[in-house]
């Protein structure tokens, strides 16, 4: 291929354009079958519902034979899959008010992350402010820089908690050095979030809504829910902000997904929008990106859940993950770790464990940390990646999401001769 670089100007979305963190370290997950990873987070194979999907095939051919599910469909996704979502989610026994969600307020995406990167563009200029959680969701992060958008980091406890007492202080002087027109969002990643598998408790969630209230920020609400289906033992009991009293001033924006807790490869998630006018920039933008999620994976998962299967499906694979947790958890505790300075919590959901390495430690991506593994033959996600502010650099994601039991335990070993100085 001929390099025309030179001959081209490029636009500030196009300057700032780099190559997601997210896509690297896929491709090397991917493309190395000697090289562990605990890093991209994908599902594991067996989780995959290939009978489901079988069944929902057969399902279509017969109802449908006119296969209207092989042909375009409607922007804001198909009907009936945005009233089994909405149906799903009303269901959810933590839901505090009567019916919250509508499927008039439902538009379906390719995976959440479309629809956050929808969120952020209808929202925000280049050099507007975002407010997200200390740590969060890492792929979130590099999609706000590339649109030129601040991520900036409320003030945190140590548990990753709000820190109510220094929020008030911390968001004047934020409105004094940018503008209070200038903040235009909070980032809630609140159920087993990603990276720390914290969950967010109902008291926290509604202080937050009274704060932004309080300190006169009416500001749209994101509430990142990708992973609220993956618990282990009793689902997260807090509601949603559709549920909560301190939220109904406020534009709010509910995101799930099918891709994790169904199939990764369909990449179908959905959103619920309590601002029909935001909903219909989003949908405007969706448009000129791709006119419509891929109407036959929707008619996929709609058959799914119109058939009652999905509740069985999120049963096996809870058992699956949570097992999974068990043994990487059983294998760190075994280990010098702990002795040597490292610290971590016992996820009670999702597909991660969050490590946080002693003081001083560097495992951000190049160090001699990172590389020493590289060489071990495993990855990680640095810690720095999930922070705002790129610090501290002593944490590290582990994902047990994909690999299979026995690969699950040495990239485990691997890591943890690298963390041990073997």
């Amino acid at each position: 291929m001929e390099d025309f670089s030179q001959s081209l100007s490029y636009s500030q979305l196009g300057r700032r354009a780099t190559e997601p963190v997210i896509t690297d370290l896929m491709h090397r997950a991917l493309s190395n079958s000697e090289l562990l990873s605990l890093a991209a987070g994908f599902t594991d194979n067996i989780t995959l519902p290939v009978e489901l999907v079988q069944r929902a095939l057969a399902r279509l051919a017969e109802e449908q034979p006119q296969a209207d599910y092989l042909q375009y469909g409607a922007n804001r996704g198909r009907p009936g899959l945005l009233i089994e979502v909405a149906n799903w989610l009303n269901a959810c026994e933590s839901e505090a008010a009567p019916s919250p969600f509508s499927p008039e307020s439902a538009f379906i995406s390719n995976g959440s992350q479309q629809a956050l990167y929808l969120a952020m563009q209808s929202l925000c200029d280049a050099g507007d402010v975002i407010l997200v959680q200390r740590p969060t969701y890492f792929v979130f992060l590099e999609l706000c820089r590339g649109l030129g958008i601040e991520a900036v980091s409320l003030p945190a406890l140590p548990d990753g908690g709000t820190d109510f007492d220094a929020l008030p202080d911390f968001l004047l002087k934020l409105k004094t050095a940018r503008g209070a027109e200038r903040i235009k969002a909070l980032y809630l990643n609140s159920y087993y979030g990603n990276p720390s598998t914290r969950s967010v408790p109902v008291e926290e969630k509604r202080a937050l809504g009274r704060a932004l209230l309080d300190n006169g920020l009416h500001i749209p609400v994101v509430e990142d829910a990708a992973y609220r289906e993956l618990w282990f033992e009793r689902p997260w009991p807090a509601p949603s902000i559709f549920s909560l009293p301190e939220y109904e001033s406020l534009p709010r924006l509910y995101l799930g997904t099918f891709t994790k807790p169904f199939a990764t490869g369909l990449k179908v998630g959905y959103g619920i929008c309590s601002h029909a006018q935001w909903m219909d920039k989003m949908l405007s933008l969706k448009g000129h990106q791709d006119f419509g999620t891929p109407n036959f994976n929707q008619a996929v998962i709609e058959s799914v859940l119109a058939a009652g299967e999905y509740a069985t499906h999120l049963e096996r694979i809870r058992a699956i993950y949570s097992e999974k947790a068990r043994l990487m958890g059983e294998t760190l505790e075994a280990s010098p770790l702990r002795s040597l300075g490292w610290d971590w919590e016992t996820p009670k959901g999702g597909l991660y464990y969050w490590m946080c390495g002693p003081e001083g430690l560097d495992l951000s991506i190049g160090s001699d940390f990172c590389e020493r593994c590289v060489a071990c033959g495993v990855l990680y996600v640095p810690g720095d990646l999930c922070v705002a502010e790129g610090t501290p650099k002593n944490f590290a994601r582990l994902s047990f999401g994909s690999l299979a039991a026995e690969k699950l335990a040495e990239a485990t070993e691997r890591f943890i001769r690298v963390a041990a100085g073997r």
